[in-house]
């Protein structure tokens, strides 16, 4: 028997409702919170929670160097590769590695500099 389940996953962020917001667009959910929030949730989405804490002083992760190491990212299953990164894109995202266009994903950065991947489904 297992010792816990995973709540949520909690990224660290200058703005915790501007990147609920980002994720809402992508992954869908009902944001809980308000601009005054320390914390916001991410709830109804499908998968796991996400949930965004202020962090005074964050600094985003420098995907890929070592000496700013992104600790851990996303995966985001999408039907259309193309579609998918055109829509990320004009929500703020910015790309990281998205040269390889063969390749069944691509890694962007999302508004606070965490590293996530669209991955072809």
């Amino acid at each position: 028997m297992p010792i816990a389940t995973l709540g949520a996953v909690v990224l660290d962020c200058p703005d915790p409702l501007a990147l609920a917001r980002f994720y809402a667009a992508v992954i869908g959910g009902t944001i809980k919170g308000d601009s005054d929030s320390r914390w916001v949730d991410l709830v109804d989405a499908p998968g796991t929670p996400l949930a965004f804490q202020a962090a005074p002083g964050f600094v985003p992760p420098r995907w890929p160097r070592t000496d700013g190491s992104q600790q851990f990212h996303l995966d985001l299953a999408v039907e259309d590769l193309d579609a998918a990164e055109r829509e990320v894109l004009a929500l703020g995202a910015r790309p990281l590695d998205t040269e390889d266009r063969k390749r069944s994903f691509r890694v962007y950065a999302d508004p606070a500099g965490h590293p996530f991947c669209l991955c072809a489904c």
